[in-house]
C-alpha cells in the first residue's frame, strides 16, 4: 500500500502537503510545532488534521505491518501464491486480511480437525466436486473405519460436512459478500433480561437496521448489556444470506446438492453469523466511540478555550448543605488568601453569621467577584449571595462556574503537593475559583475524562479517549500560549517538547535561580537539549524579558527575520515593547517578495506581523464571556414559553444541554435546535455558546445516576445525573439561537 497516497486522498491534501508532514512527523517534531511553525512545509495544515493525520499514519503502518506478519506466516507454511500475495495486497482493512489468512491460522481442536484426522478429507472433496458415480453414502463406504473411530456411513459423512462447514467459513470473499449483505439489510436488536423498570427501558424490544444505528444507541445498549439489563445480537436475514450461499456453492447439476445445503446451514449458523456478529458489534462499538471521543474533543476544546477573567480578586464558593459552603479567596495571581466554611444553607441556615463572615472577607480583600460551583446547593447559595451583596458598597459580581472536576483535582495527588495544609473541600473551593481567573490554567490539572463534556466515557476504550483528549489538551495549551514565570508543572507539561519530568526540572530552575529573563536559558535547564527548545521555545512567553520578541509567539529562530520586518516598515524592537506596531500588511506591498527577502515563508511573515502587532495577544478574548443566570431561580419559577438565556453546558449527538439556572440543565433536541437540518449539533453550537431558549414542558420522572432516559421527554433521551429517586428536569426546549453577551450580573 502507498501510504502516502493513501493520505493524499483521504484528506484531500496535495503529495508534497503529505510527504513533508510525515516527514516531519518521522522527525519527532510535535503537533503544534508543525502545525505553528512549518506551515510553509505543510501548506497551513491546521493541528486537528495533523493530528488526525499522524493517528491514521499510526493506523496505516500498522496495518502493513500485519499484512507482513501474514504473508510470512503463509510463506513458512509453503502456501503463498502468486493469487494469495495479490489478495494481500488488495487488502484495505484488518478484517479483509484476517479474512485471507483465516484458512492457515493455527486452530485449536475442531470438529474438522478431528474429521480430517480420521482421514476424512478426501470425502469432504469429492462431495464439494459436486459429481459422483453412485450415491454419496455408496461413496462414503470406503471411509468406514472403526479403528478410526468412523463406524457407520453417517459417521462419515458427518465428519465430511464438517470438514467443508469449516472450510466454508473460511472463505474470504464469501465472508465479505455476506458481512456487506449483513450490514445492509441486518438489524441490531435488544431485548430484555430482567422484568423491571429501568433505565434502559426504550431497549427492551428494540430493532433498528444496521445501516442507520446510531452511536449513542449503540453505546446506551452495550452499557445496558454490561449492566445485565439487555441481551443484543446482530440479526441479519438468513434466508436470503442462505439462498445467497447456494446459489454461489451449488452446481445445478450438483449430485450432492442435499448435503451441501446442510453444510451451508451448518456453516452459517454455526460458524459465519457468531463471528460476523462479533466483528460487526465490534465495528460499530468502535465507529460510535469514535463520533463520541470527537463530540467530546470538540467539547473540551470549546471548554478549555473559554476566556479567563483576569485581574480580579475572586471569592470562590462551594456549595453544600449539611457540611457547610467552602470559602476560598484568591488574589489575581491565583494566590489563596484566605479559607473558610460557612452554613447558609439548610439544614443549619446560619445566614446572619455567613453574611458577616463573607462581607467582611469582601472589604479584607477588595474581592471583585464571587464564583459559586454549580453543584450540590448551588441556586440556594446563589440565593444567599444576591441578597447579600445588596449589603455592600462595593461593586461586586457573581458568576456560577462549571465545577466538575474539582473534586477530583482537590483529592489527587497533584492537589495534595499544591496545597498539603488544605483540607479536601478547600482545595475544591480554591480550584473553583481559579477556573474562573484562567480556566486553561486549572484544568489541565484535572484528568480530562472528569471534566464532564461527552457520554459514556467510562465504556470506551480508555487508552484511546486518553490518548485523544491529551491531544486537545496540548494544541489548546500551545494555542494560547505559557508564561514561563508563573506556569504550573501540570500545564507546563502540556507544552509541545516539554515531558512531566522537565516540567518539574523548570519549576526546580525558577526556584534556584528566580525567574527567566530570556527564552534561551531554558537551555540551562537539566534534560532539556536543543530539540525540545526548538519544540517548545515559541510557546512560552516571559512578559518581563528586556527581549520583547521574548514576550509574543514569534519563534527564535525567526528572530531575525521579524527584526528585519520592522526595519523594513520603519519600526524597532522598542515599538513592539511599547505596543506602538501598527498597519504593517498596509506597508508590505509584495508579501511574496518580503518574505523572500527575509528568507523566510509568506504564512510565517503573515504569523509574525500578527505577533508583532499584537504581542501577546490571548486567542481566547474573542470566545463569548460567560453569563450569569438572575431572571429563574427554581424550577417553579418556569413557564411553558418563557425565552431564556443560557450556556451551552454540553453537546452530544443528538442535543444540547444547556444551563438556564435551575440547577437541572435543559435538553434542547436536535430536530429543535434550529430551523433547518442538522446532521450534528455541532454544526449550530458549540459548548460555552451563550443562547436562548424557548421553554417547552416540564416533567418529574424517576431516573438514577448516570441514567440515559427516553421517558423524559418523548423518544429523545437525555442524560442526567440525578442522585436521588425523582428529580424535576426541563424535558424540551426549543428554538435556539445565539444570544447577545450578556454582561456579569450583580
Amino acid at each position: 500500500m502507498d501510504i502516502i497516497r493513501k493520505l493524499r486522498e483521504e484528506f484531500g491534501i496535495t503529495q508534497g502537503q503529505a510527504e513533508n508532514t510525515v516527514r516531519l512527523l518521522d522527525e519527532g517534531n510535535t503537533v503544534p510545532f508543525i502545525a505553528r511553525y512549518r506551515k510553509e512545509m505543510t501548506g497551513s495544515l491546521d493541528d486537528q488534521i495533523i493530528r488526525q493525520l499522524s493517528e491514521r499514519l499510526t493506523a496505516l503502518r500498522n496495518l502493513e505491518d500485519r499484512r507482513t506478519q501474514v504473508r510470512t506466516a503463509i510463506a513458512e507454511q509453503g502456501r503463498l501464491t502468486d493469487a494469495l500475495a495479490a489478495k494481500l495486497d488488495a487488502a484495505q482493512t484488518q478484517t479483509e486480511i484476517e479474512d485471507i489468512y483465516r484458512p492457515f491460522r493455527p486452530k485449536r481442536r475442531t470438529r474438522a480437525s478431528i474429521a480430517k484426522e480420521k482421514g476424512l478429507q478426501p470425502l469432504a472433496d469429492i462431495i464439494w466436486g459436486q459429481k459422483l458415480i453412485g450415491t454419496p453414502e455408496e461413496a462414503a463406504k470406503a471411509f468406514v473405519d472403526s479403528g478410526q473411530g468412523v463406524d457407520t456411513v453417517l459417521d462419515a459423512i458427518n465428519g465430511a460436512m464438517d470438514i467443508l462447514a469449516e472450510q466454508i467459513s473460511d472463505d474470504a470473499d464469501l465472508r465479505k459478500l455476506l458481512r456487506e449483505e449483513t450490514i445492509k439489510c441486518g438489524a441490531i436488536v435488544s431485548k430484555k433480561t430482567k422484568d423491571e423498570p429501568s433505565v434502559y427501558e426504550m431497549y427492551y424490544d428494540y430493532r433498528e437496521p444496521l445501516k442507520k444505528a446510531a452511536g449513542h444507541r449503540v453505546l446506551a445498549m452495550n452499557r445496558g448489556e454490561k449492566e445485565g439489563f439487555l441481551s443484543v445480537k446482530i440479526e441479519g436475514e438468513e434466508e436470503k444470506l442462505l439462498q445467497r450461499m447456494e446459489r454461489r456453492l451449488i452446481r445445478r447439476s450438483s449430485d450432492t446438492a442435499d448435503i451441501l445445503r446442510g453444510v451451508i446451514a451448518d456453516s452459517y449458523k454455526r460458524l459465519i453469523a457468531p463471528s460476523l456478529e462479533r466483528e460487526i458489534r465490534n465495528d460499530l462499538t468502535e465507529k460510535a466511540e469514535e463520533a463520541a471521543i470527537g463530540v467530546f474533543r470538540e467539547n473540551l476544546r470549546q471548554l478549555l478555550l473559554q476566556p479567563p477573567i483576569s485581574g480580579k480578586v475572586v471569592l470562590a464558593l462551594d456549595p453544600a448543605y449539611r457540611t457547610g459552603c467552602k470559602i476560598a479567596v484568591i488574589d489575581t495571581t491565583g494566590k489563596p488568601l484566605e479559607t473558610t466554611v460557612v452554613y447558609p444553607t439548610p439544614p443549619q441556615n446560619k445566614t446572619a453569621e455567613a453574611e458577616k463572615k463573607l462581607l467582611a472577607l469582601i472589604e479584607k480583600y477588595g474581592v471583585d467577584l464571587i464564583s459559586i460551583g454549580n453543584g450540590t446547593a448551588s441556586r440556594e447559595s446563589e440565593l444567599f449571595v444576591a441578597e447579600m451583596l445588596k449589603k455592600t458598597k462595593r461593586r461586586v459580581q457573581y458568576i456560577i462556574a462549571n465545577e466538575a472536576g474539582a473534586s477530583v483535582y482537590s483529592a489527587s495527588k497533584l492537589g495534595a503537593e499544591e496545597f498539603p495544609d488544605y483540607d479536601v473541600s478547600l482545595r475544591s473551593a480554591v480550584s473553583i475559583g481559579r477556573r474562573i481567573q484562567d480556566p486553561l490554567a486549572e484544568l489541565v490539572k484535572i484528568d480530562p475524562k472528569s471534566i464532564g463534556v461527552g457520554q459514556y466515557q467510562h465504556d470506551m476504550n480508555q487508552k484511546r479517549l486518553g490518548e485523544a483528549l491529551s491531544g486537545v489538551v496540548e494544541d489548546c495549551v500551545n494555542s494560547v500560549g505559557v508564561d514561563l514565570n508563573t506556569a504550573s508543572p501540570a500545564l507546563l507539561s502540556y507544552v509541545a517538547g516539554i515531558h512531566a519530568t522537565v516540567a518539574k526540572n523548570i519549576l526546580k530552575y525558577r526556584e534556584e535561580h528566580g525567574k527567566f529573563t530570556a527564552r534561551r536559558e531554558l537551555l540551562k535547564v537539566a534534560k532539556l537539549g536543543p530539540k525540545a527548545y526548538e519544540q517548545c521555545a515559541g510557546f512560552l512567553r516571559l512578559p518581563d524579558s528586556e527581549m520583547p520578541l521574548d514576550r509574543t509567539g514569534v519563534h527564535p529562530e525567526s528572530y531575525a527575520a521579524a527584526e528585519g520586518l520592522l526595519a523594513l516598515c520603519g519600526y524597532g524592537l522598542a515599538d513592539v515593547a511599547a505596543k506602538r506596531v501598527g498597519g504593517l500588511a498596509k506597508k508590505i506591498k509584495s508579501p511574496e517578495k518580503t518574505a523572500a527577502e527575509l528568507g523566510i515563508g509568506v504564512p510565517t511573515l503573515e504569523d509574525i506581523m500578527r505577533e508583532l502587532e499584537k504581542p501577546g495577544r490571548d486567542p481566547r478574548e474573542d470566545a463569548p464571556a460567560p453569563v450569569l443566570r438572575s431572571d429563574v431561580l427554581s424550577m417553579e419559577d418556569l413557564q411553558e414559553g418563557m425565552v431564556l438565556t443560557g450556556t451551552v453546558r454540553n453537546v452530544i449527538d443528538f442535543g444540547v444541554f444547556v444551563d438556564i439556572g435551575v440547577h437541572q440543565d435543559g435538553l434542547v433536541h436536535i430536530s429543535q435546535i434550529c430551523d433547518r437540518f442538522i446532521k450534528h449539533p455541532l454544526e449550530a453550537v458549540r459548548l460555552g455558546d451563550v443562547v436562548q431558549v424557548v421553554a417547552a414542558q416540564k416533567h418529574i420522572a424517576a431516573i438514577s445516576a448516570g441514567a440515559i432516559s427516553s421517558r423524559i421527554c418523548g423518544t429523545a433521551p437525555i442524560a442526567c445525573k440525578a442522585s436521588v429517586p425523582f428529580q424535576a428536569t426541563i424535558a424540551a426546549m426549543a428554538t435556539i439561537s445565539k444570544a447577545p453577551m450578556p454582561q456579569l450580573n450583580r
